[in-house]
């Protein structure tokens, strides 16, 4: 899991700076009350991170010259929310210049976003270091809306995670909206995906219609897309997940039980989704402690 051997501990900042916990979480909250996409955009945000070359703040580099970063990659141009980052940054290098990486924070405010959408907290463990490399071409690694269960099974194994995390950090799709673009190919009506509810994918129709459609059209991923909870796997159950990879899910034993167990326990849910993240935030990468989370020092 850890490449670069950078052990994780919960009370990394202790010493070196106390308060950073409290003023990234301040700042995720300043945010999120003038836009309630931010929770979503965050969680998305870091999982996008940890999933190319590990957490270590590569997406949140710029691009610079001919090098294209992680950022500008296609599945990461809906990505935003960056500023929310830079201003927690901003003002902890205020209090302890050069010493929390941008990397931990960005996993601590998706652990923040997922506390104020109503989700469960937890401990994040800290000591990330930001990584120097960040190439938009590495962005087709991403898991996609499109994916079938083995390659869904094989994109989390690839970095040390199993069925029942794909499954629990799946349920990140409690939050947030999706463009059409991301579940087009499963509603056209020629060959409409047969796992589809068709009283919902006749709504998602008028939703995406295949010409005129607006510039950012969409669907929000479950009725309560700002709010943390297990709505998301009763939708699947009901045939009407948005992606073809959250549908992909109940078409494996050991993920459709869990599905089964996180749609009826809230409870489990948000135990499994904890012990995923804090697994997948581990992931390690990086070298450094960038003092401009978008660009190597």
């Amino acid at each position: 899991m850890s490449s670069s051997g950078n052990a994780l501990s919960l009370n990394y900042y202790e010493k070196t700076c106390p308060d950073a916990e409290w003023i990234i979480a301040a700042a995720v909250k300043a945010a999120a009350a003038k836009d309630k996409t931010v929770p979503a955009a965050l969680l998305r945000m870091h999982f996008h991170d940890c999933f190319i070359r590990g957490c270590d703040a590569s997406v949140l580099l710029n691009s610079k010259g001919s090098n294209k970063a992680e950022k500008d990659g296609p599945p990461n141009v809906s990505l935003h929310a960056f500023y929310v980052i830079d201003n927690a940054k901003k003002q902890v290098e205020t209090l302890c210049p050069g010493v929390v990486s941008c990397a931990d924070i960005l996993a601590l405010a998706a652990r923040d976003a997922v506390v104020l959408s109503g989700g469960p907290t937890w401990d994040v463990p800290k000591g990330r270091k930001d990584g120097r490399t960040s190439k938009a071409s590495e962005t087709v690694q991403l898991p996609a809306p499109t994916f079938n269960i083995s390659q869904l099974q094989q994109s989390f194994s690839q970095r040390g995670l199993s069925m029942e995390d794909l499954a629990a950090l799946s349920g990140g799709h409690t939050l947030g909206f999706a463009h059409c673009s991301s579940f087009q190919s499963r509603i056209n009506t020629n060959n409409a995906d047969p796992t589809i509810n068709p009283s919902f994918a006749e709504s998602l129709r008028n939703i995406c219609p295949i010409h005129n459609q607006a510039k950012n059209a969409g669907a929000n991923m479950d009725a309560s897309s700002a709010t943390f909870d297990n709505t998301y796997y009763k939708l699947i159950l009901q045939g009407k997940s948005l992606f073809a990879s959250d549908q992909a899910l109940l078409s494996h034993p050991e993920t459709k039980n869990l599905i089964s167990k996180f749609a009826s326990s809230h409870q489990s849910f948000n135990e499994a989704f904890v012990k995923s993240m804090i697994k997948m935030s581990s992931i390690n990468g990086g070298q450094e402690v960038r003092k401009d989370c978008r660009v190597v020092n």
